[in-house]
């Protein structure tokens, strides 16, 4: 990767596609780049504008997901769950396919990962996920008509919380949590992943409700 200043990095809402900022993140992905070289195999950028008044912070990119795809939760099981569910609570148009190019277009929502390359195992090290805020960060700011976050499982919660500079042990993590981050409402679910499916800790009406709370405070900006 050609030698970018911090100043520069800290600046920018997405790492550069060659990105190496992580040894392990990037070994990890030169491997998957030499086993499926057709696949996207790169930090996964953002997806949807930056004047959305909703943020949805995710964990990582999926290997078999996002990065192949090249978009967030797009190609897994959990993006199947995120999609139907920004779709029916007008946060989405058109018709989720699993593929980048299925036209699916997001409204006042925008989507980010904590963590913006895939990790071994679905797993970040609270080092990576140091790292790489700087780009959550950068996207934050970016953002000016912000109002609210949806926060997918804890390490989303606590890099969206380091973002803002707030404290941990004030704002713990819980489902359907709503946490006052200032410009913005910080708002809790547990990750739409298959696993948490299957064993009924985050049922399909758990999670539309977080959505549904999401769509009523920015229809209603004093909602408490």
């Amino acid at each position: 990767m050609r030698s970018v200043p911090a100043a520069a990095l800290a600046a920018m809402e997405e790492p550069p596609h060659d990105c190496t900022l992580c040894p392990r993140l990037a070994k990890y992905r030169a491997d998957n780049k030499k086993k499926q070289p057709g696949w996207f195999n790169a930090p996964v950028p953002s997806f949807g504008p930056r004047d959305a008044r909703l943020l949805i912070v995710g964990l990582a990119p999926g290997v078999g997901g996002a990065n192949r795809t090249g978009r967030p939760f797009t190609g897994d099981f959990a993006g199947e769950l995120l999609y139907g569910t920004l779709l029916k609570f007008g946060f989405a148009k058109g018709k989720y396919e699993a593929r980048p190019d299925d036209g699916l277009t997001l409204l006042d929502c925008r989507i980010a990962n904590a963590v913006r390359c895939v990790p071994p195992e679905n797993k970040p090290t609270p080092e990576e996920a140091t790292t790489c805020r700087v780009f959550l960060t950068a996207t934050l700011e970016g953002m000016t008509n912000l109002k609210a976050i949806v926060a997918l499982g804890r390490i989303a919660h606590d890099a969206t919380l380091r973002a803002f500079a707030k404290k941990l042990a004030a704002h713990p993590f819980a489902h359907g949590a709503q946490h006052d981050l200032g410009r913005a409402t910080l708002i809790d679910s547990f990750h739409c992943s298959r696993y948490n499916t299957n064993t009924g800790k985050l049922t399909t009406e758990m999670f539309e409700s977080v959505f549904a709370d999401a769509r009523a405070r920015l229809n209603n900006p004093r909602t408490p």
